[in-house]
């Protein structure tokens, strides 16, 4: 199959999710509507209250464990499949720190750390944790007792890997936005290296993002429904 696009790089954000019954952040009963973002998103919220800060944490990876892709994360391992076979690549960033894209079966990078991982903020040794963090819990690599922390990134703090996805978006012919907001920074941005660079660039969301003008396509709907819409146009899967 002739593809027109062989080298893609999408990036995800909380829509992508939403329709897998994982809460998003900047809706009108999204988490930061209930929860305050300085007390359980910043580095010093966490020095306040770590205690407090990981029972947050722990409540939202509870919920983690009971939700499971939707069409969507599937539709976009199928593309990364497809893309792999015809001698291209797929690659996939998400701002999300659940574990949807690996369950359906992609390769992803979360530039905003995972939730079902935990860190040393002493050593920086990063370890699965499906259960509980406290400040009771020494690490496993250091020993040291009370450094453990979610392996989130929080406000204030450098998203993971940003030189290898700047890398991806130059080396795109293709460059597509999923379900984000358009509101926060760095990702928020991608979408303007693209552009300067004469890439293509295509929105799809339930809505127009904040960023909405510096697209050019977009198609708008249910994760669900248009992403794998979208990716039969791409591979016919």
């Amino acid at each position: 199959m002739a593809l027109d696009y062989k080298y893609i790089t999408v990036l995800t954000g909380a829509g992508i999710s939403a329709e897998s019954g994982v809460s998003t952040f900047r809706d009108k009963d999204g988490l930061w509507a209930r929860f305050d973002i300085e007390k359980y998103a910043t580095p010093e919220g966490f020095a306040a209250d770590p205690a407090e800060v990981h029972a947050f944490y722990n409540m939202r990876r509870h919920q983690m464990l009971q939700v499971a892709p939707n069409p969507a994360h599937f539709a976009l391992a199928r593309l990364q499949a497809c893309l792999a076979e015809a001698g291209g690549k797929l690659t996939i960033v998400t701002q999300n720190i659940d574990n949807l894209h690996e369950q359906a079966g992609a390769e992803v990078l979360h530039m905003h750390g995972e939730l079902l991982k935990g860190r040393c903020a002493s050593c920086g040794h990063v370890f699965e944790s499906h259960g509980d963090l406290s400040t009771e819990m020494a690490c496993t690599a250091c020993g040291r007792l009370g450094h453990l922390r979610p392996h989130v990134v929080w406000f204030g703090e450098m998203p993971i890997g940003m030189d290898y996805i700047s890398r991806a978006v130059a080396e795109s012919e293709l460059f597509v936005s999923i379900g984000t907001s358009g509101s926060v920074y760095p990702a928020a941005g991608y979408v303007e290296e693209a552009r300067s660079l004469g890439i293509p660039t295509m929105e799809l969301n339930l809505e127009p993002s904040e960023n909405a003008w510096a697209f050019t396509r977009a198609n708008y709907g249910p994760a669900g429904t248009i992403v794998p819409a979208w990716v039969k146009t791409i591979c016919g899967c």
